[in-house]
């Protein structure tokens, strides 16, 4: 649920290139036959896919580049590379012939059958033959061959949980909070210690991607001319200029914060991981890319201003994890399905839950925030100006951190019994709402503030 990898999209993005990724291993031997590629764009992915660098993230996949570890510095030069030299090197060895231009096809009229987004990877070989295969990128950087089941690797869990009800009644069982459960299913697929190690490599991820953002001026990319502002407010609060090197949250006088500057903080923290995103930086899917704000904005509002401590903030990874999961499997995390109520709706109620049970709150009060959280984001849709996740994707990370907080702090300042609303009735609503929600407002920029706002480009 919580992905290292690149922006701007984890589905436009992120999925496409580990899409790119699995065709070459598909080829095996092959691969040593192939002359050329031919890649076709489908339903969202085709109307939104160059505003999200969807044909950027396919060569890369092609490449056989790791969106975890490739250095985001050199995209631009490995693009260019390609596009100048009309070669690409296949799984990072077969130099073929391959053309952006011509080899991707942005099929904006045509949709497959099983998810908006769809693309279709075709190989020709030496002696005329084609090797196809066709994935699903169904959101939070999460592939399906056509024809798979999308399952986690198999496992005998202590705790199986599928909706809300089941986890509550585990902590029960257990007389564990919500992260003592999670952990303990952690434990059927790696050790403690791994577990630890990989929670504390999301938490430095998101960590570096605020400090990055936090330090960046300028413009974005992709024509909207939307300038930076993480830094700017992030010098402000300081009373001048960042140190070029280091953690500064130290200089963060968190002792006599009021309110308005803890506000402008969680603000700043938020729009400093979009900024990156939007960049092509690296950040981390939570549940998504264009949602990857919110939980770090909330996690470091957590370590400053709550003075929670590391082993707190793995809990508090372990929790916003586990409601991302009932998300995902009762609804969707995918905005071409269920518009933005699936990427900051859910990435606000992970938050709020994980922030409840940090500050002392119950299993029922965590999915309380949780609930609390999503019900104020019912109905929100995906409505990117160019397909570009900048306008209203930004700012929108910012109001999802603030909400998450508001919603903890409701949901630990009341008997849990006293709530009207279950978790899994508002997931329900939620995966309602989308179903009715009309296509134009899940991540095509064709209703909304897309078609508001003029740009002058034919598509996005």
């Amino acid at each position: 649920m919580l992905k290292v990898g690149v922006g701007p999209s984890s589905s436009h993005t992120l999925g496409p290139w580990r899409a790119g990724q699995r065709f070459v291993e598909s080829l095996g031997p092959e691969m040593q036959d192939v002359t050329g590629v031919q890649v076709d764009l489908y339903g969202s992915l085709a109307k939104t896919g160059r505003g999200h660098g969807t044909d950027i993230a396919v060569q890369m996949g092609l490449t056989g580049a790791d969106p975890e570890t490739f250095p985001t510095e050199d995209l631009p030069a490995v693009i260019a590379r390609i596009k100048s030299d009309c070669s690409l090197d296949l799984g990072g060895e077969q130099a073929i012939a391959f053309d952006p231009a011509a080899a991707i096809h942005f099929r904006r009229d045509e949709q497959l059958p099983a998810h908006p987004n769809g693309l279709r990877f075709t190989a020709t070989l030496s002696d005329g033959s084609t090797r196809c295969e066709t994935y699903y990128s169904v959101g939070g950087g999460f592939v399906v061959c056509d024809g798979e089941q999308e399952c986690a690797d198999v496992a005998s869990l202590p705790y199986p949980i599928d909706t809300a009800a089941e986890l509550i009644a585990h902590c029960d069982a257990a007389s564990l909070p919500i992260s003592g459960v999670v952990l303990q299913n952690e434990l059927a697929w790696r050790s403690e210690a791994d577990v630890e190690a990989g929670l504390d490599r999301i938490e430095r991820t998101m960590v570096e991607c605020v400090l990055r953002g936090c330090r960046a001026h300028g413009v974005l990319p992709g024509g909207l001319g939307v300038k930076r502002r993480a830094a700017d407010t992030a010098e402000r609060l300081l009373g001048g200029a960042l140190p070029e090197h280091g953690d500064f949250f130290d200089t963060i006088d968190t002792a006599s914060a009021n309110f308005q500057t803890v506000l402008d903080w969680v603000g700043c923290f938020a729009l400093a991981v979009n900024e990156e995103n939007a960049a092509f930086g690296r950040v981390v899917t939570a549940p998504t890319n264009g949602a990857a704000g919110v939980i770090p904005a909330v996690l470091l509002y957590y370590r400053l201003f709550c003075g929670a401590d590391q082993n707190a903030r793995r809990r508090f990874l372990l929790t916003a994890a586990e409601i991302g999961c009932l998300f995902k499997k009762n609804a969707t995390i995918s905005a071409a399905l269920g518009g933005c109520q699936a990427e900051i709706g859910v990435s606000s109620a992970m938050a709020a839950a994980a922030l409840a049970e940090g500050l002392g709150g119950t299993p029922r009060q965590a999915a309380a925030a949780a609930e609390i959280a999503m019900e104020h984001h019912l109905g929100m849709t995906c409505d990117p100006i160019r397909g570009l996740v900048q306008i209203p994707c930004i700012e929108r990370n910012v109001f999802g951190a603030v909400k998450a907080i508001t919603a903890a702090r409701l949901a630990i300042g009341r008997d849990a019994a006293d709530a009207r609303v279950p978790l899994d009735a508002v997931i329900r609503t939620m995966w309602d709402t989308a179903r009715d929600m009309s296509d134009k407002y899940k991540e095509t920029s064709e209703g909304g503030l897309a078609v508001q706002i003029p740009v002058n480009v034919s598509e996005c």
